[in-house]
Parts: C-alpha cells; structure tokens; sequence
C-alpha cells in the first residue's frame, strides 16, 4: 500500500527532531513534525540551555560589575539587579529562537502536528485524536528530569524546584542546596551564587563532574570553592521536608552512617535526566527499550522495527543536544538514501560556568586502559590574552597516542573553552596527532595558543611554560 500520509514523521521538536524534520524536507521527503508543547524547540530551547546561557550570560556581567574583573581593570560600579529585567531578556531570546524554528517548518513546508504522538501500530501514529500513517517515524522525544526518591519537586512553590523551576526564581534565595554536582546543577547553581546566594552542592560521588577528565573534575573544584560554592562530596540525600518557607534536607554519608539536616531557602534537585519513552505506545510498534529505557539502533539510527528510527536522548549515548542535531541530520539523510554518519567519538561536552569547562574524546583514565599515551598540559595562567584579560584559571590538557601521537582526548578549563574545543574536535575528526596542532600557526594572542602549547608539551617543547 503507498497510501502514507508522509514520507518523514518526526516525533518531538527539539534539537534533534526539528533539525530531523527540516533536513528530510530539505531532501524531498514530505514531511511533518508532531509536538505537543506550545513552542518548538524542546527542552533546550525552552528550559534548558538557551534560557540557562541567557542567564549565565547576564549574572556574569553583574558579577563582574559588583567588584570581579571589572574593578581589577579600573571600572568601578555599584549595580543594582533587576531579576525581572534579567528573566524577561531570557525570555526574550527563547521566544526569538522558538519562533524562528516555526518559521523554518514553514519556509521547508514541514507540517507541525500540534499535539503528543502515540503509536498506533509500526506505521502509524495519533495526534490530538487523528491518526497518521508514514513510511517512516523518527522518535526524537528526548529526556526529562530524573527524579530523586524522598524529595518531591514542586516548581510553583519554589522551594524543591528542577532545572526548570531553578529559571524561575522570583528572588535570589539566601542559601540554594543543588542536589546533584554535575552539569546543570554547577551551571544554575552559578547564576544564583553570582547575583548573591550562598550555595552548597550535595555529591553522591567523590568528586564533582563524573565522566570528566580527573584533573578537569579536580582543578574544577579548586575553582568553584575559590568562588564560594560548598560542596558536600560522598553525601546522599534521602529526605526534603518542606517546613513554611524552608526546605530541611535529610543528609547521610554515601557509606552509609549518621544522618545530618541541612536547611535551605530553595532545593534545586538535578541527579540527571532519563529518556522520554513513555507513554509513546511502543509496544504497538513492536518496539521495546533497554534497562536504562533507551530505544536501541544501528549505526544507521535504525531501530529493530524496520521504518522506525531514533535520535537524541532516547537512545545510547551521551544527552547533548549537539549530538541530537547530527543524528537528526544523519538519520534524515539515511532515509533519503545517502549515507548519514556520526563519529560518537568525537562529540564535544562543554560545562558553561566562569571559567567554561570543555572536553572532547577520551580522558586520560580511560585513554591509558587502552594503551600508552603522552600527555601535554599548559596552564591559562601563562597564555598572554587570558593573562591580559585577569582569567588566570584553567588549563589546557592533549592526550596522544605515545606511539602514534594521533590525539585521543583534549580537555580544558578556560574563559572561552566551549568555543576552544570546536579546533580540537575538527582536529581529531580528521585523525591530527599532537604534532599537527603544534605545528599550526595560532593567531596571537589568542586563548587557543594554549592549545598549541599544550600539544607542543606533548612532546616537551611548549615554549611560554
């Protein structure tokens, strides 16, 4: 039977299923795009990281007007925060970015199914009570917040909140307790100390930033204390009571022992994030998840059902939506017959606090369980524009291959290390070795010397260190 109603039905809208959908349109393929949320663009553009980077962005300029880098370089201020005017400029870049994908739909004539999709059967799907039928359906449904036994978010009350009632904070709290050390909650738990909190993270494991380069997750630490953040490392949460205005916390060691109480004005629980395949009627498809609730794919994002693919944070591997978008480009492409591929080895991970934190490949633990390696450091503090610019935090990290000298992993902690590590990602995809990034000519001054020399210590030749 050809009576599909299209070529390409994508469900979800966010990184990787919007990309998804317009790259299939790009190719040809009739296609459409079903999404329940008001706006498109998903968690990252409506929670998570453009609102966050907006914030960011914004508490790094009071921060650096109430006495940080400014005054260090003549520029005395007193400012004054208006938390309204600061959530409504974020607000406005995700209504900008929201509204230009919908222009996008309509420029690539991608059809928005306004509504969430739920299988039918392997070929078909229902939307706000119609039914579609597709040749082919990409489940880009992506993830949602982990929730954490014994501690119950309300977001309305901002007082247990997630990622995304930690945006929406309609004052500065007087002591933030983030639950979880990892990415999202360094990053929000930033904003917040910047514009005046006192903020304490609460770690399960030994150290901050798990699946990190360890001297990244060491040095990291030594600089979030330096700025104020507590850390409660090896510590478990088993308990949020919410008291009036207060959250008390219910702590124990992660060994196990006698149990201590924290109190906190807001709880920000962010412990990580699971895939969205509930209530997708999978099993209509034909399709089951992993133990982690993951879809399972091919290199090609083919699922076990043929005709039904999957990309982004319901399938293996690490939830960035960078990844998501090359695996909607490259599943669209594959449905259209051409040959989409993603190296899964080389996908970047940046941490977006001051100083950034970047890396991509593998660390120096897991590179050395492969074999030898060499190893170049070079520290910020003697690259001369970080100098000039009073960011002496941070280094820059190349592993090599000691017999080859291919590059395997670079790691950094810069002011500008999310932008940083785009060279060393390009440079690994096209198999560099330490040498070749040493011998590239680095414009001067420029943040990126320090990855010239770090690759040049590889060999013991950095020169400014």
């Amino acid at each position: 039977m050809a009576d599909y109603d299209y070529d390409v039905l994508v469900i979800g809208a966010g990184p990787g299923g919007y990309v998804a959908a317009i790259r299939a349109a790009q190719l040809g393929l009739k296609t459409a795009c079903a999404e329940g949320r008001a706006t498109l663009g998903g968690t990252c553009l409506n929670v998570g990281c453009i609102p966050s980077k907006a914030m960011l962005h914004a508490s790094e300029y009071f921060e650096a007007a109430a006495g940080g880098a400014m005054a260090a370089m003549g520029i005395k201020v007193k400012p004054e925060l208006d938390l309204g005017t600061m959530h409504g400029q974020r607000k406005d870049a995700v209504k900008g970015l929201t509204g230009g994908i919908e222009f996008l739909f309509k420029k690539n004539k991608v059809d928005w199914l306004k509504g969430y999709a739920q299988f039918t059967s392997n070929d078909s799907v229902e939307v706000a009570g119609k039914t579609y039928r597709a040749k082919n359906i990409i489940i880009a449904t992506g993830s949602s917040v982990t929730p954490l036994p014994g501690v119950e978010v309300d977001n309305d009350k901002q007082i247990i909140v997630d990622s995304t009632g930690a945006l929406e904070l309609a004052k500065v709290p007087g002591h933030m307790v983030v639950i979880g050390g990892g990415v999202i909650g360094l990053e929000l738990g930033s904003v917040w100390r910047r514009l005046g909190a006192k903020v304490t993270v609460v770690e399960f494991l030994d150290q901050i930033l798990p699946g990190m380069d360890g001297d990244v997750r060491k040095e990291a630490n030594k600089i979030f204390k330096k700025q104020g953040i507590e850390f409660k490392l090896k510590t478990k949460v088993t308990k949020a009571d919410v008291k009036g205005k207060k959250a008390v916390l219910t702590l124990e060691s992660a060994a196990g022992g006698d149990a201590e109480t924290l109190e906190a004005d807001v709880v920000l629980v962010s412990i990580g994030r699971r895939p969205n395949t509930d209530g997708l009627g999978l099993d209509k498809a034909g399709l089951a998840v992993n133990q982690r609730g993951q879809i399972e794919t091919d290199h090609d994002f083919a699922t076990q059902v043929p005709g039904i693919w999957a990309i982004g944070d319901v399938v293996p591997g690490p939830m960035l939506a960078h990844k998501a978008e090359d695996e909607g480009i490259a599943c669209a492409e594959n449905i259209a017959g051409l040959t989409g591929i993603v190296n899964h080895d080389v996908i970047p991970s940046v941490v977006y606090t001051w100083p950034e934190i970047a890396g991509v490949g593998l660390t120096e633990e897991a590179a050395k369980e492969k074999g030898e390696v060499k190893v170049g450091k070079f520290p910020m503090l003697a690259n001369s524009r970080a100098k000039t610019n009073h960011e002496p935090d941070g280094f820059v990290k190349v592993i090599a291959d000691a017999k080859t000298d291919r590059v395997l992993g670079v790691w950094c902690i810069a002011s500008v290390a999310g932008t940083m590590i785009a060279q060393a990602a390009q440079a690994m995809e096209f198999g560099a070795t330490s040498e070749d990034i040493a011998y590239t000519c680095h414009a001067h001054p420029t943040h990126s010397e320090a990855i010239k020399e770090a690759a040049m210590a590889v060999t013991g030749k950095p020169i400014h260190v």
